[in-house]
């Protein structure tokens, strides 16, 4: 008889926005009239740049000329998006990669959950908390994160807390970890690295043979200009870490669904004997056997972000979005509320009021000022005592958002 991954079996079936959706669903029914306002799931709500839309649409041209027609493509990507990669997103900040060395895919979230694919079982991992959850879920589906005890802490997983006391910036564990996994600028807290933060994370990993998957999916909306936006602004970086990026949150491909994954030629993991391993190489097998490449309609679209038009939009809607996060930070630092994040990332990590937990403020907030945030406590044990809300949104729905708000603390 067949056999079912029994560590799939570990994950709750309570999916954290599947509750916030049942429990908002709920609300509609009992309150028909009520004019609900989303801020709390990540969803980008402007227009794709009009620059990658005609690039689809052009692309999608080619498809039907036989002189132009497009099949199976590259696994790695088409030259034509990851020149542009090179050139504009590291060769324009001081780093040099290959080609060979960018692996574009269908998004940040499929390939830092399918990078498990070519690393061992056992390795043991850590994870700054609070932390997108996605990162953990990979691994307990299969069998690297151990077993839950009763407050959903996993046995093999190292949590780095990021508390309020230091700004939410993480401190380095104190045991070794084989696989760390950091996400800057951070989801859900908003907070970043600075250079010298980030340098301590390399130097970690140099000094004990960890290997750091850095999620840079928001390194568009950095602000200040001394902020790292690659883990590759810091020396030593392309032997210890992996990097992902992606185009949803930056030109509104979360429906489109296009990013690139970078592996250094440096970056080896070891097999039980000791032989060191390419992962460039053994990534490469994998998306060979089990990829066959984002479509040429949607790297056409990416590649129109790095033309003179595509930047410019770009731009434009990132800035929009940093407007909509200043704005909303104004209007929640004026309740008094505890918040963070806003200045180099869109999410605000809010601090709930005395005597509310993560749950009962997202609930109050639904029940009284018809806004929906997301739970702290879903992003890990120290989001406790948090909601997250998104400047994704429409401006006049965050702005009344926020009066709603203050209205009824």
């Amino acid at each position: 008889m067949a056999l079912v991954n029994e560590h799939l079996m570990k994950l709750p079936d309570n999916y954290l926005f599947a509750d916030i959706a049942k429990k908002v669903n709920s609300f509609k029914v009992t309150h028909p009239k009520a004019d609900i306002i989303h801020l709390g799931i990540g969803d980008v709500t402007r227009p794709i740049p009009q620059a990658c839309a005609e690039a689809m649409k052009a692309a999608v041209d080619d498809l039907t000329h036989a002189d132009t027609f497009h099949g199976y493509g590259p696994e790695q990507g088409y030259s034509f998006l990851t020149d542009a990669i090179l050139k504009h997103d590291y060769a324009q900040r001081g780093v040099s990669l290959a080609a060979n060395e960018i692996f574009v895919g269908d998004g940040a979230k499929s390939d830092t959950g399918n990078i498990g694919d070519i690393l061992r079982h056992d390795n043991s991992i850590g994870v700054t908390d609070p932390i997108y959850p996605a990162y953990i879920d990979s691994n307990v589906s299969c069998g690297r994160a151990g077993t839950p005890d009763k407050d959903n802490r996993w046995s093999n997983v190292v949590y780095i807390p990021c508390l309020a006391e230091n700004d939410f910036t993480p401190e380095l564990p104190k045991q070794r970890v084989d696989i760390i996994y950091l996400c800057y600028p951070n989801n859900p807290t908003g907070s970043v690295l600075s250079k010298s933060e980030l340098k301590k994370w390399v130097n970690y990993a140099i000094d004990n043979d960890t290997l750091i998957l850095f999620d840079a999916a928001y390194e568009a909306y950095i602000r200040q200009p001394d902020i790292p936006h690659s883990i590759y602004e810091i020396k030593g970086a392309r032997k210890v870490a992996i990097e992902f990026r992606s185009f949803s949150k930056t030109a509104g491909f979360t429906g489109v669904r296009c990013g690139y994954t970078v592996i250094p030629q440096e970056v080896t993991a070891a097999t039980l004997s000791g032989k060191r391993i390419s992962l460039n190489r053994l990534w490469s097998k994998r998306q060979n056997s089990k990829f066959n490449g984002a479509s040429y309609i949607a790297q056409r679209g990416a590649a129109a972000i790095y033309t003179p038009e595509g930047k410019e939009q770009v731009k434009e809607m990132t800035g929009y979005y940093m407007r909509n996060a200043q704005l909303m930070k104004h209007w929640l630092d004026s309740t008094g509320l505890k918040v963070s994040g806003g200045e180099n990332a869109p999410y605000l990590w809010v601090k709930a009021p005395k005597g509310f937990s993560s749950w009962q403020f997202f609930e109050h907030l639904l029940y009284n000022a018809h806004v929906v945030s997301t739970p702290g406590i879903g992003f890990g044990p120290n989001g406790e005592g948090y909601v997250r809300l998104t400047a994704f949104g429409d401006r006049q729905e965050c702005e009344e958002g926020m009066k709603r708000i203050c209205q009824h603390l």
